[in-house]
């Protein structure tokens, strides 16, 4: 298995590019983070150079987030808003070779935030394809983002089929799916034709992926039975310090590494 640090949560006591340089030093295969855009994209293009490894994506930013904010694209009438954050993070992902852009959806609900939603996300495929980047949808359970419109990944099936996208791609969190549907290993092998990334974390506490009520060797497991291959991403709240968190990391390594 090969795994990617999100560097929206480890290391971020660092300067972006040397949390992907400190990735890079512990075996890490790739690199993810959510809202870098205060980071010169030249700096950040450098550090993937330097290393080797690849950024497998990027958020879309929240919109006001002292206001509760947490994201724009399901929002009535805050669609222009949506697009510039969408062009944005597809302009930036672009600059340092992102392979993803996660579309944050917000807090909202109905149909006319389903409308919305849809909306902006053919806009964000559309400018995405240009760049041969995916867009990415995020169901997020109701204890760590309450009100968010995509809840489930019955819902983001739905909202990918209506969308019509070839590019348009489920972030298959475990962690969030295993707080609010349950049945992980079961879902994954169901959706894995619309999975674009996977990420993990322990439930319920969202920390290192070595305790808790998901077992992650048959997850690993599972996953290498059904051939998926990609790294997988590590974004789980350390805590403290990152390295003293990554014993769950060394059984998975390269005997090189």
């Amino acid at each position: 298995m090969k795994f990617s640090a999100n560097l929206g949560f480890l290391w971020t006591e660092l300067p972006l590019p040397r949390a992907i340089h400190a990735a890079r030093a512990q075996g890490f295969a790739a690199v993810e983070c959510h809202w870098p855009y205060d980071t010169p994209a030249d700096d950040v293009a450098q550090a993937l150079a330097e290393t080797g490894l690849p950024m497998l994506g990027l958020n879309t930013r929240r919109g006001d987030v002292a206001a509760g904010e947490n994201g724009l694209a399901a929002l009535p009438g805050r669609g222009a808003e949506a697009r510039a954050a969408v062009a944005e993070a597809v302009s930036y992902g672009a600059a340092i070779g992102a392979r993803a852009v996660h579309v944050m959806a917000g807090r909202a609900q109905g149909p006319e935030a389903e409308a919305a939603f849809v909306d902006t996300l053919r806009h964000a495929c559309a400018l995405a394809a240009e760049q041969g980047m995916t867009i990415l949808i995020e169901p997020l359970n109701r204890h760590d983002a309450p009100g968010y419109f995509l809840r489930t990944t019955d819902q983001a099936v739905a909202i990918m089929d209506r969308v019509g996208a070839d590019n348009l791609r489920l972030m298959f969190d475990c962690y969030h799916v295993g707080r609010t549907e349950g049945d992980v290993i079961h879902r994954l092998g169901a959706l894995l034709p619309r999975i674009g990334h996977v990420q993990i974390a322990a439930v319920p506490d969202r920390g290192a992926p070595d305790h808790g009520e998901l077992h992650y060797p048959a997850i690993f497991a599972e996953l290498a039975r059904l051939g998926y291959d990609a790294p997988i991403g590590a974004e789980y709240r350390p805590g403290g310090p990152t390295e003293p968190t990554l014993g769950w990391l060394r059984p998975w390594l390269p005997a090189s590494a």
